[in-house]
């Protein structure tokens, strides 16, 4: 897949403008210590999102270079799906700041650190990620907008405030993280689950992404032109299926709205599927 320019310099003006939104939720944040998600508080949720978007300026040059958080290298080197939350706790000691201001203002620098430092790469260009993975460098942008639309969420709904999810955001996230790393490299992430030889196919259909089919089979995951003969089909809204996949949406509510609908010839095998390809 040839992501086109025009692609890229959308996401890269929605990696800036929902970079500043979430500077801006946690900079008004009226309690910083309300609890956001989880365990974790609004600053708190807000330095996770900090430390990624810094180690960013670094992955995203694509060198391996050495990190600016050490502690993380042999962590991330190592990770499957599973050790993502492992990985996280030693994160949040390595990047210790918690004031609101501090954190929307490093935010700040190191989305525009990754914009520069990715101003005249191709799009398509692979750079590392987690457990060896390989993703474009435009999909490692779409990452962190989700992460930002995300956490926004979480931050915005702690402190009773609005907060939209794009649905151009999320069908990025898909498009070129999730499918781009598929037909890059998933490295170990998938190294925690049993293999089976059934062949799973879920085809995934939206008005924002380009359909395709997901392929689970002996442990491997692979992408897929549509040919009619998937198990399962889903038929979404990004701005739905992806806060459903990362459980700020239950299934049944997802559905229910009818923005996420089920269909194909086994569609039971889909929580097959998402048992092993879930996201952290």
């Amino acid at each position: 897949m040839t992501i086109p320019l025009a692609q890229w310099q959308a996401v890269r003006a929605a990696f800036a403008a929902t970079g500043e939104r979430f500077a801006a939720a946690v900079e008004n944040a009226p309690d910083p210590h309300a609890k956001a998600v989880g365990k974790w508080s609004v600053a708190e949720t807000a330095a996770h999102v900090g430390w990624i978007a810094l180690v960013y300026t670094v992955m995203a040059g694509g060198d391996g270079g050495p990190l600016p958080l050490p502690e993380l290298e042999a962590p991330m080197a190592s990770a499957n799906i599973e050790t993502v939350s492992a990985m996280n706790e030693i994160a949040m000691t390595a990047y210790p700041e918690r004031d609101p201001r501090r954190l929307a203002e490093r935010l700040r620098a190191d989305v525009a650190e990754v914009l520069r430092v990715t101003r005249d790469f191709d799009p398509d260009k692979p750079v590392w990620w987690l457990g060896g993975s390989r993703v474009p460098v435009a999909g490692l942008l779409a990452h962190l907008i989700n992460e930002l639309e995300i956490h926004g969420w979480d931050i915005a709904r702690a402190s009773g405030a609005p907060w939209r999810i794009d649905p151009a955001n999320e069908a990025s996230f898909l498009e070129l993280f999730f499918v781009g790393m598929v037909r890059n490299d998933i490295g170990s992430l998938l190294d925690y689950a049993k293999p089976s030889p059934r062949r799973i196919a879920v085809e995934f259909r939206s008005a924002y992404t380009t359909p395709v089919v997901m392929v689970l089979q002996n442990g491997g995951l692979r992408a897929e032109e549509p040919d009619g003969t998937a198990d399962v089909r889903l038929t979404f809204d990004p701005a739905v299926l992806v806060p459903m996949m990362f459980g700020r949406i239950s299934p049944l509510r997802a559905v229910g709205t009818g923005k996420v609908r089920v269909g194909g010839r086994r569609p039971w095998r889909l929580p097959e599927f998402l048992r092993t390809v879930h996201m952290p």
